[in-house]
């Protein structure tokens, strides 16, 4: 396995490559933002771990540029900042998890683990399913990892992606905003359930012919959300 890391204090960056080379991984480190974009764009590496705060070009410009490109890789944050809304903001732009400075070697480790499961996970459960879903002139392909109504293409983040994906397997199905976030962020992200919210309204902003209205993704009052199974 290759692992980038993208972090401009060297000592946290060779610390970091001292305990990462442990799972076992080959390991590059870049300083810079821009020469992080560009190595992270290569599409030599397996994961990369990346610093909110780098000189050039930050750490959030880099993972929303990563995910505008159709080659997945895995991403956690570090961040030295302690409010809610950074991390929600680092979510948000494609983050598959963050971690914040000054964190145990164990707990590097774990995240990390635990975010290459859940995304082998899902690239089996991938390979095992359709390859593309229509349901009310809406398509989601699964193998080129793009969205499309009628002849328009619907550019969609990659959480947005995995939103529209649970809930078109699923028609019918009402999820609880608990539920969203352990399928599509993870258990450890339990209490940031607001970040639902957002990211439905940002989805259904792309899809829906009116907003205020919804055909696709409909409010299950009481419980959270789910898919119109009528269309």
């Amino acid at each position: 396995m290759n692992i980038l890391i993208v972090e401009d204090d060297l000592n946290i960056a060779e610390l970091l490559a001292i305990h990462l080379r442990d799972l076992p991984a080959e390991v590059t480190v870049r300083h810079q933002g821009w020469q992080g974009l560009d190595e992270a764009l290569s599409g030599r590496y397996d994961f990369l771990v990346l610093d909110l705060m780098l000189p050039g070009l930050n750490g959030m410009e880099i993972c929303r540029q990563l995910r505008q490109h159709k080659q997945y890789l895995p991403v956690l944050m570090l961040t030295a900042r302690l409010e809610e809304q950074d991390k929600i903001a680092g979510l948000e732009m494609g983050a598959d998890d963050y971690l914040t400075k000054p964190f145990s070697p164990g707990e590097l480790l774990a995240r990390v683990k635990s975010i290459l499961r859940r995304t082998q996970r899902e690239s089996r459960q991938l390979e095992q399913r359709v390859e593309r879903i229509e349901r009310g002139g809406l398509v989601i392909d699964l193998v080129q990892h793009n969205v499309s109504k009628g002849a328009v293409r619907i550019d969609l983040t990659a959480k947005e992606f995995e939103l529209l994906q649970l809930f078109m397997q699923n028609p019918g199905r009402p999820y609880t905003r608990v539920e969203i976030l352990d399928e599509i962020w993870g258990e450890q992200f339990e209490g940031l359930e607001h970040t639902v919210n957002s990211h439905i309204n940002r989805l259904r902003a792309k899809i829906e012919p009116d907003i205020a209205h919804p055909i696709y993704i409909l409010t299950a009052w009481g419980v959270g959300y789910k898919f119109n199974d009528l269309l």
